[in-house]
């Protein structure tokens, strides 16, 4: 087969593969969890993060405090710590208050998750959480995630 055949031959098959039906994405099923997380901070010196588990549409948010870095070779483990944190969650635009819960916790050298109560919103809503953690003198920067409901 001399070269323009061959081409002739690829290019048909390039068309007939791009006209053919496009592969579906897997749709996710009602009952799969989809965790997401928003943008770390730096609260009472320990790095905190928001995260988001949804499942249809119920919304669980939930907190992570961990060390902001590696002790320093040499030096003891960090000292326990007591905190108080605040997560709360609000439905963007329904003008109902946020849900809020404040826990205190104690912080020990190992990720720690503080999580909230459930919530049932309507597919399409979006939902917006908050995790504040203070720890004496340091007062809370709250960081924030919101996940919108796809349903």
């Amino acid at each position: 087969m001399n070269r323009l055949a061959l081409l002739a031959v690829g290019v048909v098959g390039l068309t007939v593969l791009a006209a053919g039906p496009a592969a579906a994405a897997p749709e996710t099923a009602a009952d799969q969890t989809v965790t997401t997380c928003g943008n770390s901070g730096l609260q009472a010196g320990l790095l905190t993060r928001l995260c988001a588990e949804v499942t249809g549409n119920a919304v669980q948010f939930y907190g992570r405090v961990s060390l902001a870095g590696p002790p320093s070779p040499g030096s003891p483990a960090p000292a326990p710590k007591e905190l108080s944190t605040t997560l709360s969650a609000e439905v963007v635009g329904a003008g109902a208050p946020p849900l809020t819960q404040d826990k205190p916790v104690v912080f020990i050298p190992t990720t720690l998750e503080v999580r909230g109560p459930a919530s049932t919103v309507p597919c399409g809503a979006t939902v917006r959480g908050t995790f504040g953690v203070a720890s004496f003198p340091w007062s809370a920067r709250p960081v924030v995630h919101e996940v919108t409901l796809t349903c």
